[in-house]
């Protein structure tokens, strides 16, 4: 299969992220994404640090916002993980998620220099994505190689170990979603059995429909398959909208509107993880939106975040990451997302 030409755009985008992850690279999807904001927008950040503002509380709760380390892979591989963390404690983060332990950094890094180098910039690592399955024995993936992903997980005292490809192994039947759902039980039973919560993250197919049973929603088949004691979910919000556009129909084109948010609402325990990513609503594009930094997009963050986290019991309970897939200028991205994030106020 040509690396140049992919026929599904989202499929790109996700053989791009496991590319980080050591798995087969694919295409970037930065045109579909659109333009993000020019370099003098991004440096204006007035609107985004106002935007929200009132007397309510604050709707990031405290301690919880954190970044995918994605979003910053140009300057973890050109800078190393010291300066990028520096940056990232200077704008207000508490957390960082892995998308690889190395990120073409600049010089060699050990598990325990990575850790404490997170800890000396008060930075909790929080969790991390890895490949679901190779066709290589060796790759550093769930399927493959599940214990030494669990021991490396471990020795950087990560909370949650999970994986950003999507639960296709199979193909997109029924039968299909639940073999991979019983082999995600099982990555689940095994990092239960060491502390921490194994988790997927999605993008916007799994809320497809299955190519055997077209009325049945894929996602609610891993949702029903899965066990909420083994298996979390990390939301990406940004992917969840998308798929709010592109699946709101049955393939025979009858009505199937959905929500994300109460896909949360419903089940708030299951998502201790979220992608904050923002978009620009865009019909013309075929995800329907085009990925923009976070405040300058459509997606209301003000909503979102504030009907979980006034859930009783919730308000510490979930992790928020910021993220972009190709920001313009990834530190400018960081600084801007947790301005807006944190300017952010509950309605009265």
């Amino acid at each position: 299969m040509s690396r140049t030409h992919q026929p599904d755009p989202e499929l790109a985008h996700r053989l791009s992220r496991r590319g980080m992850l050591g798995v087969a690279a694919g295409a970037t999807v930065a045109a579909l994404l659109g333009t993000a904001a020019s370099p003098a927008q991004a440096a204006d950040t007035t609107d985004a640090a106002t935007a929200g503002k009132g007397r309510g509380r604050p709707v990031l709760p405290p301690g919880r916002l954190g970044i995918q380390l994605y979003s910053l892979r140009d300057k973890v591989s050109t800078l190393g993980f010291a300066p990028v963390f520096a940056e990232l404690q200077k704008y207000g983060y508490d957390e960082v998620e892995f998308a690889g332990y190395t990120q073409g950094s600049a010089g060699p890094i050990t598990l325990a220099q990575l850790k404490r180098l997170a800890r000396n910039h008060g930075l909790t690592p929080i969790g991390s994505h890895v490949g679901y399955y190779s066709s290589d024995p060796n790759a550093y993936t769930f399927a493959q190689n599940l214990d030494k992903v669990l021991d490396d997980a471990q020795a950087l005292g990560l909370k949650h170990i999970g994986t950003a490809a999507g639960p296709f192994r199979y193909g997109t039947t029924v039968d299909a979603m639940k073999r991979a759902a019983e082999e995600f039980n099982t990555y689940g039973a095994a990092a239960r059995a060491r502390g921490m919560k194994f988790y997927q993250h999605n993008h916007s197919e799994e809320f497809a429909f299955a190519s055997d049973k077209p009325h049945v929603r894929l996602y609610d088949v891993l949702l029903r398959e899965t066990d909420p004691g083994l298996v979390y979910l990390e939301m990406d919000i940004f992917w969840a909208y998308v798929a709010q556009f592109r699946f709101s129909k049955r393939p025979d084109g009858t009505p199937a509107p959905f929500e994300p948010l109460d896909y949360v609402l419903r089940r708030p325990n299951r998502y201790p993880l979220f992608h904050v990513k923002d978009g620009e609503s865009d019909p013309s594009n075929p995800f329907g939106y085009r990925m923009v930094d976070v405040g300058d997009g459509d997606i209301d963050y003000q909503k979102f975040i504030s009907a979980v986290t006034r859930l009783k019991g919730h308000r510490l309970a979930h992790h928020w990451q910021a993220e972009h897939d190709n920001p313009t200028e990834s530190f400018t991205f960081a600084r801007r997302s947790s301005e807006h994030l944190h300017a952010l106020r509950e309605k009265c």
